[in-house]
């Protein structure tokens, strides 16, 4: 049911990685293995390289971020990246192989491995408060079907994947998936935008799309990922600190603590 332009407060979209389900075990470990794989096991990236990576804002696409992490281990061995024939093809296939598993049809890989972050009752409250919300993602289109219809039984969300877009921070996904909310709950185009993401380059987009669309207001949120409540407050505190250089309004150890009555205050804060 389209949501009446009188009652909504603003528009929220949401990354998937880290957001809505944990890919510490999943996409992080797949990279890892990858690197490894590739390096001849000579090199396995830790969590806080991985970080590190994340945080030059660049690397969303994890293949990507598989193959510059390879190339950058070569690299300080001296070799130039032109020496290496790593096929890209190859990478993605050994990385898929992982991460969906060894039969493309069955999925066993570890996709399975992965905890959800949020629940349908929480979509459920958005709705109820007058949010239209959907999906902006850098992953494949399946891998995000199955965690947002699969897992959490949602019925045709909007949804921008990596088919759909160019990667991140390029905004162009970002406003397709705001456009598709504002045509199917016919709200009003000045309505405020909230991004929910768990990296640098989340950030990043919404800065672009700001500057795309400097009409509107567009709020930044992130999202602290799950791996990191596990580490020390100097840790999570330093992550912190990026996402707020790169434009996050406000950060969430869990995106359930964006609330309908935390989203009103948020959109206060900018009139």
């Amino acid at each position: 049911m389209p949501i009446s332009k009188t009652s909504c407060p603003a528009i929220v979209a949401f990354d998937i990685d880290g957001v809505v389900r944990d890919v510490s075990l999943s996409y992080r470990r797949a990279i890892a293995d990858t690197v490894e794989h590739f390096t001849d096991k000579a090199y396995r990236p830790s969590p806080d390289d991985l970080d590190r990576l994340k945080g030059e804002g660049i690397w969303n696409n994890d293949w990507e971020a598989s193959q510059e992490l390879v190339y950058r281990h070569f690299e300080s061995r001296g070799l130039s990246r032109e020496e290496l024939p790593l096929s890209y093809e190859e990478l993605v296939d050994f990385f898929q192989s992982r991460y969906r598993g060894p039969d493309p049809q069955q999925w066993r890989g570890y996709i399975g491995d992965e905890q959800l972050l949020l629940t349908p009752s929480y979509l459920a409250d958005l709705t109820a408060a007058g949010i239209p919300w959907g999906f902006f993602s850098g992953a494949p289109r399946a891998e995000a079907l199955y965690v947002l219809e699969t897992r959490l039984g949602l019925n045709s969300p909007v949804l921008i994947a990596m088919e759909d877009a160019p990667g991140k921070p390029d905004p162009t996904g970002l406003l397709a998936t705001i456009q598709q909310l504002e045509q199917q709950h016919e709200v009003d185009r000045s309505t405020p935008v909230l991004y929910v993401g768990d990296t640098v380059a989340d950030m990043y987009v919404v800065g672009k799309a700001r500057s795309q669309q400097p009409q509107r207001n567009w709020l930044g949120i992130g999202i602290l990922p799950p791996h990191l409540q596990k580490v020390s407050d100097s840790h999570r505190a330093a992550y912190t600190e990026k996402l707020k250089a790169a434009g996050a309004k406000i950060i969430f150890s869990n995106v359930r603590e964006l609330t309908p009555s935390q989203i009103d205050r948020l959109v206060q804060t900018i009139y």
